[in-house]
């Protein structure tokens, strides 16, 4: 399945989306020494959060999609040079509202879990109305 969302996001960062199947995506994100928040090499949730935000937006997959909310859970930390991989799955669809869930794992362990609401506008959030 072609990815319709973010194309022109930096897999470097947030990692490299694949989709398995409509309402699922599976991103996986090698962390990198520039994701480090300090000098035992323990990565910025902020990356983790980006990988399964990416797996989020990619599992909707609609070139208007936009985060509105997320509950999310850090469960084990990353290091540099570990390799993570996000899976979301869309649970549910009303309307524009679309409720996705993430799970990250590293080395066979869940690190984050997520619950994340996702808009499908019809148009760009940067248009003006």
């Amino acid at each position: 399945m072609d990815i319709q969302t973010h194309r022109s996001i930096d897999p470097e960062l947030v990692g490299v989306a694949t989709i398995p199947e409509e309402g699922r995506s599976v991103v996986t994100l090698t962390t990198t020494p520039r994701m480090a928040a300090d000098e035992t090499g323990l990565v910025h949730g902020g990356f983790v959060f980006g990988a399964a935000d990416y797996a989020a937006m990619t599992a909707v997959n609609h070139p208007m999609v936009v985060l509105g909310a997320a509950d999310v859970r850090f469960l084990k930390p990353v290091r540099v040079g570990e390799t993570i991989q996000a899976h979301a799955k869309v649970d549910t669809i009303q309307g524009k509202k679309r409720q996705v869930q993430v799970h990250v794992h590293c080395n066979g362990q869940e690190v984050f879990s997520g619950s994340f609401i996702c808009f499908v506008l019809e148009r760009h959030v940067l248009e003006s109305s």
